[in-house]
């Protein structure tokens, strides 16, 4: 299932949802996002990806949400925000615990994100 936001620009839906849900306010989106989600896959995406991502992730750090699966897809576009999330975040500023950074898992590939989600659900 796909949930999408409508843009001012052009939005194309991922070749792979079969069920698409628009809305039109980014708030309504996050609420729905969160409210009945089994699990999160992010793919590789601009500043709103990178903001649900997070905003994933705090739900389930503070337990506002319960803790579901988050997968992140391409380690070559992710490592890097990961990296940065270890050293910096945690590390250097001990702003996060070393249990946070096991909220999301990164795999390389589709095919590997099916066979986490197997293993998981």
């Amino acid at each position: 299932m796909g949930i999408n936001i409508q843009l001012s620009q052009s939005q194309r839906v991922n070749k792979y949802v079969r069920e698409s849900e628009a809305f039109h306010y980014f708030f309504t989106r996050k609420v729905m996002l969160s409210f009945a989600s089994e699990l999160y896959i992010f793919f590789p995406g601009g500043f709103g990806t990178l903001d649900e991502f997070f905003e994933m992730a705090t739900l389930i750090q503070t337990k506002k949400i319960h803790r579901v699966p988050i997968i992140l897809v391409n380690k070559e576009y992710w490592k890097p925000l990961l990296d940065w999330v270890e050293e910096t975040m945690y590390r250097k500023n001990e702003a996060i615990d070393r249990e946070d950074m096991n909220i999301y898992r990164l795999v390389d590939n589709a095919s590997e994100a099916l066979e986490l989600i197997k293993k998981t659900i």
